[in-house]
């Protein structure tokens, strides 16, 4: 029953992103972007630098004024750290557990804001994520990201504890490949974000949403603790749901470096500027993913 609970939860995730990969509703399609550009790394990439921030503040901490600034009607809510961490269900032997929505409960209206790839590294973002202290948990793709890692380093050390994860080396769909092949892409991407920025992330995300068991087994030898998916995608303008209509407790929302020519003339600001107003129209609060696994 655990064994389908998890492929249940790897199909619905992976529908949702499959139909975003498509164009469907009104967003575009990032392997259009990832597809045949590798990316020259800047001479910094070499060298780690460990974050300077705090471990793991509680999540928020913007100015009153910030969210005006940045197209907001009312202060974004935070979800202060957990007093304790939920329950997730442990994995087979040698398998890294398969998370889509946290386990919280019914009544605690939080969701939490993770961006994948890296092909869009725009300046005004950078501002954006700063000014409201958004918890980001960034999974990112060396072949789109690494031509300026040092833009999601300034994420990650903007005092909103965002953290910079595992999205492969070149943006496969592992389903199609071996369990070596699969490997090398896990492993390598781990060693280069360990080098670049001087700590292996914990968590990874697979490609389109695509796992097998073969999956699990790699990125638990690579040193993954938790591989993670999402129940809600951010399309241009709406969110996207694997079910239902709106936000559920625990929602782990994708939403992708992006920039206007992929998203019909928006900004990246103004994709998550909408997220964010989508969010607060439902009532809920952001939390910080690690703060729950």
């Amino acid at each position: 029953m655990k064994h389908a609970r998890r492929l249940v939860a790897g199909t619905l995730a992976a529908g949702a992103l499959a139909l975003s990969l498509t164009g469907c509703g009104d967003s575009a399609a990032p392997t259009e972007r990832l597809a045949g550009k590798t990316a020259q790394p800047t001479p910094e990439a070499g060298s780690a630098t460990p974050s300077t921030a705090s471990p793991a503040p509680a999540p928020g901490g913007a100015s009153d004024e910030a969210y005006k600034k940045w197209g907001l009607t009312a202060p974004l809510q935070y979800a202060p750290k957990p007093a304790q961490k939920p329950q997730i269900p442990k994995p087979g032997t040698g398998k890294v557990p398969v998370i889509d929505r946290i386990p919280v409960p019914a009544d605690d209206k939080v969701v939490f804001l993770t961006f994948d790839d890296g092909a869009e590294k725009d300046p005004e973002f950078l501002k954006m994520a700063a000014d409201l202290k958004l918890p980001i948990s960034m999974f990112l793709t060396d072949s789109v990201a690494s031509s300026d890692y040092g833009h999601f380093e300034k994420i990650r050390d903007n005092g909103s504890a965002s953290t910079i994860n595992n999205h492969t080396l070149t943006h496969p769909n592992l389903r199609t490949l071996s369990f070596e092949a699969q490997k090398k892409e896990i492993c390598g991407q781990q060693e280069r974000l360990e080098k670049r920025f001087g700590k292996r992330p914990p968590l990874f995300r697979p490609p389109f949403g695509n796992y097998n068991d073969d999956t699990l087994r790699a990125a638990s030898e690579c040193g993954v603790s938790s591989l993670v998916l999402w129940r809600v995608s951010m399309q241009i303008n709406n969110f996207q749901y694997a079910e239902g209509s709106a936000l559920k407790p625990g929602d782990i929302i994708l939403a992708h470096f992006r920039g206007p020519g992929e998203l019909k003339g928006t900004t990246e600001t103004q994709m998550t500027t909408r997220m964010l107003q989508r969010i607060q129209e439902q009532g809920y609060r952001i939390g910080r993913l690690e703060d729950y696994l």
